[in-house]
């Protein structure tokens, strides 16, 4: 048995949960910024990450950058494209 996530982990992760309609936004908003970025990110479902999704069970979905917690419940696209060009490695 795997160890419960404490914590979203590097690179660009957004923290959902099934059926929910604004995390269908924020994934839309996500891959498609990303995309034009160039770089990856990841899922969490905090049906994988139940210690978050209690942490976090009111502002679902939350984006989180290289482990800090940049947004929630709607993922701006502007401020993820600003936040992503300060991002090293971008």
């Amino acid at each position: 048995m795997e160890p419960p996530v404490e914590t979203p982990g590097p690179g660009v992760v957004l923290l959902t949960r099934p059926e929910c309609h604004l995390c269908d936004d924020a994934r839309a908003v996500v891959a498609r910024v990303t995309a034009d970025s160039g770089l990856g990110w990841r899922e969490l479902s905090v049906a994988q990450a139940p210690a978050l999704g209690a942490r976090f069970a009111e502002e679902l979905p939350v984006l989180f950058i290289d482990g800090v917690q940049r947004d929630f419940w709607s993922i701006d696209e502007g401020r993820l494209r600003r936040l992503l060009s300060r991002t090293p490695g971008s």
